[in-house]
């Protein structure tokens, strides 16, 4: 038997600093999350008596710090709406496409942002592929936020159950997920169909861009297919993540029908 080829570490998501989360969603999915490493969980009195049971795993890492919510808020970054629970974690180590695809059945759904920046949305992009089952979200390396408390907390504790893959380059991403047999649907105000009256059956990619900018040109030529969501006249474009949850939705009723 040939021996296996060995396979450097693979870099931890964002770099190596350490970075706090904040808001009970985020934090106790954070403390769930077998493979996250905890450093320090600050905590307010009434929290670490309402969580004492998802708290209890926890104690081995990091002692729970017990302190006012004035306190907490002191440590935080100014404007954090930590609920009165905050954990200072390090970051997750960054999944590779590769693992992305190998778990992906007949039918499986990878959403990706082009050049989307804005934490707040890419946290619920996050929040909305948990909800509906998607196997991975991708983004581009440059250009998207980091795994900030910002992201985490918007993501509502999907940032420990989607695979977030940052591609270096988007476009040979969108390559990759070709060659392992899905088709990729790019949303786009020049789309010549609307998501609701797409076959969405089996490996599928939705594709969606920043706000404003839209998809980028090499972008657009990768993908299969153009589509839109329609909306009112009165209102043309939806957020992108929006979008991205009414993709995700249509995608999962259709699964069910399969």
């Amino acid at each position: 038997m040939r021996p296996r080829p060995h396979r450097p570490p693979r870099p931890a998501r964002g770099g190596h600093q350490s970075v706090w989360l904040y808001g009970r969603h985020a934090v106790l999915a954070a403390l769930a999350n077998p493979e996250r490493r905890l450093e320090r969980l600050l905590l307010t009195r009434e929290m670490a008596e309402r969580h004492a049971a998802e708290l209890a795993a926890a104690r081995a890492s990091a002692k729970p710090e017990i302190l006012s919510r004035e306190e907490l808020a002191q440590r935080l970054p100014a404007g954090a709406v930590h609920q009165g629970i905050a954990a200072l974690v390090a970051p997750l180590e960054e999944p590779q496409l590769e693992d992305v695809l190998a778990r992906c059945g007949e039918h499986a759904l990878v959403l990706a942002l082009d050049q989307v920046t804005d934490p707040h949305n890419v946290g619920a992009v996050l929040r909305s592929a948990a909800a509906f089952g998607v196997a991975g979200l991708i983004v581009t390396e440059r250009h998207a936020p980091a795994d900030t408390g910002v992201l985490a907390k918007a993501a509502s504790g999907a940032l420990e159950l989607v695979p977030l893959v940052r591609a270096v380059n988007l476009a040979r991403a969108l390559d990759q997920l070709k060659a392992a047999g899905f088709w990729l649907y790019g949303l786009d105000e020049r789309g010549e169909v609307g998501i609701g009256d797409l076959d969405l059956a089996g490996r599928a990619c939705i594709v969606l861009g920043a706000e404003g900018e839209g998809l980028r040109r090499l972008t657009v030529e990768k993908c299969d297919r153009l589509v839109t969501i329609p909306t009112e006249a009165k209102l043309a474009a939806l957020n992108v993540s929006n979008a991205a949850a009414v993709a995700a939705y249509e995608w999962a009723r259709r699964r069910k029908k399969c």
